[in-house]
This record gives structure tokens, sequence and C-alpha cells, in this order.
């Protein structure tokens, strides 16, 4: 059996905090169940990772940066405003319908926020921050720097992200009921 190197067993981390983080959130996760749920212990996470918060902002910023990653890739093929429009809103579906732990823990990093700050950690809302403006600027110029059409497209983005959060099927999103 090969040995993991320790980049790729961090990137197995991340990604498993992610999943841990997206359904949990940051106080509801333990980083025993991300040991477990990558196959390591406790001990080993923490020479992967300083502690808990670091973790989670491993994942937070590679849950943006993913998103980010998505729209950039789908713009590049496209050519003009409503094709690259259709081809970023069909990339982020496909993103979040294979991959919704993606959307959940950019929103309980959303949700985070407030709190941190509340208790003197100002690193995470500008981490928050400078991921959600570097989402807006690659969509935004991708649009052609319409900022009508790019905060358009993010708010109707945001129904979706909030719809898929709580639940509501596409069946219902598309009917309205």
């Amino acid at each position: 059996m090969a040995r993991i190197s320790a980049q790729e067993r961090r990137e197995s981390v991340v990604r498993a905090a992610i999943a841990e983080f997206a359904l949990k959130g940051y106080y509801g996760t333990s980083t025993e169940a991300i040991a477990k749920r990558v196959g390591v212990t406790q001990p080993y996470l923490f020479r992967l990772f300083p502690g808990k918060k670091a973790i989670f902002v491993a994942a937070l910023v590679r849950s943006m940066e993913d998103t980010r990653l998505a729209f950039e890739r789908a713009a590049d093929g496209a050519e003009g405003g409503e094709q690259t429009l259709r081809a970023m809103t069909d990339a982020y579906a496909r993103l979040i319908s294979a991959r919704p732990e993606t959307l959940l823990m950019q929103m309980q990093g959303y949700a985070v926020v407030v709190a941190a700050e509340a208790e003197g950690d100002d690193q995470t809302g500008e981490l928050v921050r400078t991921g959600w403006m570097r989402l807006w600027e690659t969509v935004h110029l991708s649009l052609g720097a319409d900022v009508r059409e790019t905060a358009s497209f993010f708010a109707c983005g945001m129904l979706g992200n909030t719809l898929t959060a709580i639940g509501l099927s596409s069946d219902r999103r598309e009917t309205g009921a």
C-alpha cells in the first residue's frame, strides 16, 4: 500500500472538514469527527493544522475557491454575455448538485462571521469578505463588468442557495410551490 504524503493527507482533511462543517457548522463539528472521517488520529490532524479554526478556515477557503474556479472555467469557453451567464449558471448548478457541501460550507462561513467578530476574531470575517469579493470580481468581469447583471446573477444565486439549504427540490423551485 502506497504511503500518502502530508500534502495529500492535508487535502483529505480539508475535504472531510468541508463535509463535516457543512452539515454541523463550526460549533457542532468536532475535530474527532473530522479525524475519523479521514481515518487519522486527532494528534496527526493537529500535526497538519494547528487547531480547529485553521481547519475551518482551510475548508472555507477551498469551498469558495472551488466555486470561483467553476465560474471562471465556465466563462472561459463562453462567447458573449448571455452565453457566459448561462454557462456560469449551469456550472454552478452542476457544482451544488454534485457537491452540495461546497455551498453549505460557504453558508456556514457566512453565518459564523458575526459570532467570530463578537469574540474578537476579525480574521474570519475578513477572509469571508475577501473570498466573496473574489467571487464577485470573477463573475463581474466575466459578465462584461455590468453591475446590474452581476447583482442579478448573485441575487438569483442566493435565492437558489437558500432554497437548496432549506431542502426545497428543484421541481418546487421551478413551479414556485
